[in-house]
Order: C-alpha cells, then sequence, then structure tokens
C-alpha cells in the first residue's frame, strides 16, 4: 500500500481540477498546468478533493500509484504558490547578473558565460552573489538550477563555486609541507 498515494489532495480556494479521461488539468491564478496519467491508476475529482487509486495489484500499478497522486499535488501547489530555488556564489570576482532574458555569469573563465533562461521560469538576482529561480513546475525550475549550478560547482578546498543555499560544502584539508 502506498502511504503517499492514500492520501487525497486537497483543492485550495481559487482552484479547480478537470478530468478527460486520464488527463487531469489544474487551474489556478498563476498558471494552468496538465498530467496525463497512465491506465494503471484511476483518478477522482470529487469537488475539492482529487483522489488517485490503482486499478490492480501489480508492482507497475503501485509504483504509479503514490508518483500520480504526487505529481497531481505539486501541479497544484504550483498554480497556487509555485517553486523556488536559491543559489549562492562563492568566490572572489564571482557574480551574476540578469540582461533581459539571459542570466551573466562572470565565474573565473576568460569569458562570460551567458545562459539563455527557458519559457516558463523566471530568474532574479537580488544581490551579486544570489541567484533565485522562480516557476510552476518543480523539474523545471530544479533542471535550470542544476544547469546553472553545473557551470561552476563548488569544490572542496576553498568553496568556491555555485552552491544551493543552505548546501553544506565538505571540505578538504590543503596540502601539508
Amino acid at each position: 500500500m502506498s502511504r503517499i498515494g492514500k492520501k487525497p489532495v486537497q483543492l485550495p480556494s481559487g482552484v479547480t481540477a478537470s478530468l478527460s479521461g486520464q488527463t487531469i488539468e489544474v487551474k489556478g491564478p498563476k498558471a494552468t498546468q496538465t498530467f496525463t496519467a497512465t491506465d494503471d491508476v484511476s483518478i477522482t475529482v470529487d469537488g475539492n478533493v482529487v483522489t488517485v487509486t490503482p486499478r490492480g495489484k501489480s508492482k507497475r500499478a503501485r509504483q504509479q500509484w503514490g508518483m500520480s497522486r504526487t505529481m497531481v499535488a505539486n501541479m497544484v501547489k504550483g498554480v497556487t504558490e509555485g517553486f523556488k530555488k536559491e543559489l549562492e556564489i562563492t568566490g572572489v570576482g564571482y557574480r551574476a547578473q540578469i540582461q533581459g532574458n539571459t542570466l551573466k555569469l562572470s565565474l573565473g573563465y576568460s569569458h562570460d558565460v551567458n545562459f539563455e533562461v527557458p519559457a516558463g521560469v523566471t530568474v532574479t538576482c537580488p544581490k551579486q552573489t544570489e541567484i533565485v529561480i522562480e516557476g510552476n513546475d518543480p523539474q523545471l525550475v530544479g533542471q535550470v538550477a542544476a544547469n546553472i549550478r553545473e557551470w561552476r560547482a563548488p569544490e572542496p578546498y576553498k568553496g568556491k563555486g555555485i552552491k544551493y543555499k543552505g548546501e553544506y560544502i565538505f571540505r578538504k584539508e590543503g596540502k601539508k609541507k
């Protein structure tokens, strides 16, 4: 039994869900999102509650049960609050600035890195050493944050690079004479 799948998803006020076949569409104040579930689960919408149930006792049906419920819950959160990832830049001369739809990163290379921000995500730089990524889709927000971090991942000796806010960097001791 899926502990996550058993819980129904509550729809807050201002959010509506409509079902057509295996596709559920969630509309909210921020956006509209859709998700198509596999045939292993059935989705029902009763007023302001969405429930997901498996259609059999197979392993795949039980796997899809919890995943489908989480996808619906993430859509509800995305259309109401949205998702957010924060990055911090550490290092002398390392900085970021946003110019239109391009994030310009100075990361110690001989050139600046220009990162094109994809549609569906907003990137802001409140300080030169902070990057805030916001959007409705948690997968897209996380992927954009990972792609930005990939340009200069934090190194273990001085901790220079781009890290997630609150991330702990395991530090190594340098060479001894």
